[in-house]
């Protein structure tokens, strides 16, 4: 996806603001496997997918959990870094060779003071991902592993063919021998 695309999908500028808002973004790529974010660090600036994917996990004494995949379009930031400007919890890896698209968050705070249609597109941006968090929860309280493994194949059957099982099995919360069975059932 282009920036055009990822940033209208977020909230539609008028087309000044978003010639604002551009001319802060930056174009990166990063390799398959590079921690684009680190938990318990302060991340200065957001990314948008335009090519690849991610995943966020936090780390236990024991494994990594994965509650997050992104990929092409979305939107990659530590709230709590955005907001608040303190650490976060999750860190992001790259799961394939990414395209990215970076914006620096004290670039966008003072956007924020100087266009009130960029200051609304930050807050519909903030508004998206509490959702995303907020459905998270809920499927993760409310839905057994096989659902959200249904979901899955509804809404992102994409991640089934570009992300390891292992990393797909820690996002539903069960071992791979689990994920393998369900696999079976539903074929």
């Amino acid at each position: 996806m282009n920036i055009d695309q990822i940033l209208d999908q977020i909230y539609i500028l008028p087309e000044a603001s978003k010639n604002s808002l551009k001319e802060y973004i930056t174009e990166v790529s990063h390799p398959k496997g590079y921690c684009l974010m680190e938990a318990d660090k302060v991340i200065p600036h957001l990314y948008f997918i335009r090519k690849g994917i991610a995943r966020a996990y936090s780390s236990t004494s024991d494994n990594d959990i994965t509650f997050w995949f992104g990929s092409e379009g979305q939107c990659i930031l530590s709230m709590k870094s955005y907001v608040e400007d303190k650490p976060g919890y999750e860190s992001i890896e790259l799961l394939e060779d990414c395209d990215l698209y970076r914006l620096e968050t004290e670039n966008l705070r003072t956007l924020f003071n100087e266009d009130i249609h960029i200051a609304n597109w930050g807050r519909k941006l903030a508004e998206a991902e509490m959702i995303k968090s907020e459905e998270l929860i809920i499927s993760r309280q409310f839905k057994t592993s096989l659902e959200r493994y249904k979901d899955i194949i509804l809404y992102q059957p994409d991640l089934l063919k570009r992300v390891q099982l292992g990393h797909i099995a820690s996002y539903l919360g069960i071992t791979q021998v689990s994920l393998s069975r369900i696999r079976a059932e539903i074929k």
